[in-house]
């Protein structure tokens, strides 16, 4: 059964703060499909392959992954006093954001709905 009130339970659970350096961007103007296959490809790697990877990646998503994964970094250092060279990519999701409908006429009189979706892309870092 449950351990207690509910605001007993969500206390206990917002007591536990991750204290990882990450980055997160809102609504991003890129599908959770295609931003994750930049986020798959520097899951687990140090900063120093992960930034390759994504510099010299073509998709669209990786630019917007380069300017996060770097942002996490300047986290990393700043906020938490880490050292760059032992930092690797723990964490990296692209959750689902709102989706912007559009309309295409077509033929006959017809419309077509247009999706636009959004994502919200987290990076978290960690030491080794």
């Amino acid at each position: 059964m449950a351990r207690g009130h509910r605001s007993q339970i969500k206390r206990e659970r917002n007591a536990v703060k991750d204290t990882r350096p990450s980055a997160k961007l809102s609504y991003a103007r890129v599908s959770v499909q295609k931003a994750c296959f930049v986020l798959d490809a520097i899951r687990g790697k140090d900063i120093e392959t992960a930034l390759a990877i994504v510099t010299y990646n073509p998709r669209y998503a990786s630019s917007l992954v380069k300017k996060l994964l770097e942002s996490a970094i300047a986290n990393a250092e700043n906020n938490n006093g880490m050292k760059r060279e032992n930092l690797y990519v723990a964490e990296c999701y692209a959750n689902k954001g709102p989706t912007m409908k559009r309309i295409r006429p077509r033929a006959q009189g017809r419309a077509y709905r247009i999706e636009k979706r959004m994502s919200h892309i987290t990076v978290v870092l960690d030491e080794k």
